[in-house]
């Protein structure tokens, strides 16, 4: 592993997304298209690459306080990876079969992830970037730029993003801040953009503000000295 153990969401959500999953993928059953009990692997590969004690050591949860073991973590994690990544087929009740000819992308994964109110990924560090484009930007007024999050290269999400998109312009990454709790830090600038009426509906896409960056700016360092 590329990573060191610690009894941890983080860790648990890498162990079985980077580590586990694609063991699962290449198993010659699962590649047959064979339906599989999603815990039964995970408890098999655990138990090869992880010990005992590992496996029992415990952490707290960052959103809801409770406890849980790096075990049963790395379960959710895998059977969460499994249903959002698009390259299994749910049957329910714990069961998956591989999905043919099709191929994970990691940003729809992530999309699934952070979008989809998922509180656990949404407390991981990440980055808040902005960008607009050159046609609409503007030196000493507001103008429409789009606030996100992603937990993964502030280049790869806003390529994905734009991707398809009806315009002719490369987008302009305005800046990139490095936060701790990615999920609500974002959720925060948002919330407070929107107060004070600078949220645009009019516009294909979301998260797009008339502001400037240093506004955004502003808002941020609040949002993380108050955080601290």
């Amino acid at each position: 592993m590329d990573f060191e153990f610690e009894a941890s969401s983080s860790f648990a959500y890498k162990f079985a997304r980077y580590v586990i999953f694609p063991r699962i993928e290449n198993l010659p059953e699962v590649q047959a298209g064979e339906p599989f009990r999603m815990v039964d692997l995970v408890k098999l590969f655990m138990n090869e690459l992880l010990t005992s004690e590992q496996q029992a050591a415990t952490f707290q949860k960052k959103e809801s306080g409770r406890t849980t073991t790096v075990a049963a973590q790395v379960k959710f994690w895998a059977s969460y990876v499994a249903r959002y990544s698009n390259v299994f087929v749910d049957l329910g009740q714990g069961l998956f079969r591989a999905k043919i000819a099709s191929d994970i992308s990691e940003d729809e994964l992530e999309e699934a992830a952070l979008e989809g109110g998922d509180d656990e990924i949404n407390e991981f560090d990440g980055w808040i970037y902005a960008f607009s484009f050159p046609s609409i930007t503007r030196s000493s007024e507001p103008f429409p730029i789009k606030v996100g999050k992603t937990i993964h290269s502030v280049e790869d999400r806003i390529h994905a993003q734009c991707k398809g998109s009806a315009t002719f312009e490369n987008p302009l990454v305005l800046g990139r801040w490095q936060v701790k709790r990615v999920g609500p830090t974002e959720l925060a600038v948002h919330n407070t953009l929107k107060a004070r009426g600078k949220w645009r509906e009019d516009v294909p896409g979301t998260e797009w503000f008339d502001t400037t960056i240093a506004e955004v700016e502003s808002i941020l360092n609040f949002v993380v000295e108050t955080q601290n």
